[in-house]
């Protein structure tokens, strides 16, 4: 296997022999030969749309599968087999509908007429030969450029994926998945070609993220900011990770009038501030805190557990039995939820003991989405012009469990008095529940919420740079982000599309950017790698 697709890859280089995220080199072969297969499937989907002819369901496929690829999702080898068999026969289904409107089918690249094997090691070993392995052959500024396309489109993917779950689709996000997909087996392309086309990803993952926004607050209301406790109740309970507010809905649907609670776990943390949500009276608290503590938090929690997307990890042997997977998330072993009838998890649920007792612990602030922190945007302004707030931060990303993820506690602890911090993504849970104060009854920690929420984050700093009558590279705002996955890398790529400059990034760069690339971010956007919490506040505040 050569996977180097998130930021705590084997010695910043890449996994070789297992992945560190827990993968196997069979399902990271498999990964890479879904990919190969979608590449052959979306040279005539770009083909179809020349000649009119658009399928929704390889539109649809096209993403999910992508979307399964993505770090922590699918860790089973079993699942991948059909996927790439339903790649292929939809690549052939579409070939003929593109023949038929009189198109072009006739492809010189293998990806478009390769069969897959017969049986699942037959598609290991040809996963082998179609992976992100460097064969030398290849300049490797392209190379790079092209990966970096690939794992933004996985991030993409993603998005548009959650979108359309909630009925919000925009053929524009397929088309490009589509285009991006097939220019990567191009070999006529130069450097600026493809920085054109990494460019252009940030553009379409925007319009995804806008979607995704405009599904979970056209369904479940805009968030409004929500105390969220983070003990607990006496009694049954059924604890929720991921980032699904769909599946999290039908599951509250399920359960009530059942005796059990429901808690949230990592991401899913935001859902509290969501009216829609809020409403439903068993539906309490945050239990935990990042993806990367659940071997350790989901040990010890005493009900059933329901993952509803990416961010698994191995399961410990202790709470096999009461783990539970749904949507395109799985693990081996792990029972999965296909048809959303989450009775087996319910009954899990009540077979368990629950908490023994009451207790009230601390209680963190969600809910500052676009909405709630414009609302008292007249606020914000005035307390910029009069002095009370000097800086914003958003110290935001993914969370991971590599040793250097400190700084961003730091950072966040030895941010000035009269500076907020807005954040968002499973990085929060750093410092999610410290007590920065207010200014002037404005809280100087604003929790955006998920990852899938940072198109909220940007309309807040769109907006406050048009109330200011500047461009948002003026603002007194700067991003000091963390990444992981691939979710990260298209919302990286989202801003540097709109042109944002002096975003610091850690706690590591990426792999997959060559030398000359970085070079280009650097002197086209400024982008810094993270240093010390003091060097890093010195330079921005002076």
């Amino acid at each position: 296997m050569f996977c180097y697709q998130c930021e705590q890859t084997a010695f910043g280089t890449g996994c070789t022999k297992v992945g560190v995220c827990g993968k196997s080199a069979e399902v990271a072969n498999l990964h890479d030969l879904l990919t190969y297969a979608l590449q052959g499937l979306s040279l005539y989907a770009v083909e179809g749309r020349k000649v009119g002819v658009v399928d929704r369901e390889a539109n649809v496929f096209t993403v999910q599968a992508m979307f399964s690829t993505l770090t922590n999702v699918d860790f089973d080898e079993d699942r991948f087999v059909p996927l790439v068999r339903q790649a292929v026969a939809l690549r052939e289904s579409l070939k003929e509908k593109v023949r038929a409107a009189g198109g072009k089918v006739d492809f010189s690249e293998d990806a478009a007429t390769f069969q897959p094997a017969g049986d699942k090691a037959g598609m290991i070993a040809q996963g082998q030969q179609v992976g992100f392995r460097d064969d030398g052959k290849e300049n490797p500024d392209i190379r790079s450029l092209k990966h970096i396309l690939i794992l933004g489109l996985r991030g993409v993917s993603a998005y548009a994926d959650h979108a359309q779950i909630l009925g919000q689709e925009d053929d524009a996000v397929y088309a490009f998945v589509h285009e991006g997909l097939a220019a990567t087996l191009r070999h006529d392309l130069g450097l600026e070609d493809w920085v054109g086309l990494v460019l252009k990803c940030g553009e379409i993952n925007l319009r995804a993220m806008e979607l995704l926004d405009a599904g979970n607050t056209g369904i479940y209301g805009h968030p409004v900011p929500t105390k969220v406790p983070l003990g607990h109740r006496k009694g049954k309970a059924i604890l929720v990770s991921g980032h699904d507010l769909k599946d999290l809905e039908m599951l509250l649907r399920q359960t009530e009038g059942k005796g059990i609670t429901i808690y949230t776990h990592g991401e899913m943390l935001p859902t509290h501030g969501y009216p829609e949500l809020k409403k439903y009276q068993h539906f309490y608290g945050h239990y935990g805190t990042a993806w990367q503590n659940q071997r350790k938090e989901f040990a010890e929690f005493p009900g059933a557990i329901l993952m509803t997307t990416n961010c698994i990890q191995r399961p410990k042997e202790t709470y096999m039995d009461n783990i539970f997977t749904t949507g395109l998330v799985g693990w081996p072993g792990a029972k999965h939820i296909g048809d959303k009838d989450f009775s087996p998890v319910i009954q899990k649920a009540l077979e368990m003991p629950g908490f023994s007792d009451d207790v009230n612990g601390k209680a963190v602030t969600c809910g500052f989405g676009r909405n709630a922190v414009m609302s008292v945007a007249g606020a914000v302004i005035d307390a910029v012009k009069q002095g009370a707030i000097r800086h914003f931060f958003l110290v935001a990303g993914c969370d991971g469990a590599k040793p250097g993820r400190n700084y961003y506690t730091e950072f966040v602890e030895k941010v000035p008095q009269d500076c907020v911090v807005l954040t968002l993504a499973c990085g929060k849970f750093r410092f999610f529940d410290k007590d920065l104060g207010d200014i002037g009854g404005i809280p100087r920690l604003l929790d955006v919420g998920q990852c899938n929420d940072s198109y909220s984050a940007i309309q807040i700093a769109v907006a406050l740079a048009n109330a200011f009558n500047v461009g948002v590279n003026e603002l007194p705002l700067s991003m000091v982000l963390s990444w992981y996955e691939q979710k990260a890398v298209a919302i990286l790529l989202t801003l540097l599309h709109l042109g944002i400059k002096g975003i610091r990034l850690g706690p590591s760069l990426p792999a997959f950017i060559s030398p000359n690339v970085l070079d280009v971010l650097v002197k086209n956007f400024d982008i810094k790698p993270i240093s010390t919490p003091d060097e890093d506040l010195k330079a921005i505040l002076g």
